[in-house]
């Protein structure tokens, strides 16, 4: 089986959006847009990207087990949790906190 590059993939992605099922020699125009590629080749990709979409949608697909890739006992899960919270609530904790500390008579340590 031919390898695509990641580059070749987008311009797949694009030019199916460009060229729908009802245009004239759809599989030579998409091999022409990617590059490098037969009609052919363009169109077993496109039956294999179908097969994966219809496995996925039928959930034939296994989820990924966050727990089996965990590392000291956290799971990359509970850091994409912990991570989110901090890029969605980051600043507002941190200023609640500072506000907080400056109306009350907790002291902040001397490396803040």
């Amino acid at each position: 089986m031919a390898t695509w590059t990641t580059k070749q993939n987008k311009k797949f992605e694009d030019a199916l959006a460009l060229y729908d099922k009802d245009t004239p020699d759809r599989w030579h125009n998409i091999a022409r847009y990617v590059g490098g590629k037969s009609a052919e080749e363009v169109k077993r990709h496109y039956e294999l990207l179908e097969k994966d979409v219809m496995k996925i949608e039928n959930d034939q697909v296994p989820l990924p087990n966050y727990r089996a890739n965990a590392s000291n006992g956290r799971s990359n899960y509970a850091n994409e949790q912990r991570l989110l919270f901090w890029v969605i609530f980051g600043d507002e904790y941190l200023n609640n906190f500072y506000a907080y500390t400056m109306a009350s008579s907790v002291s902040l340590p001397a490396e803040l």
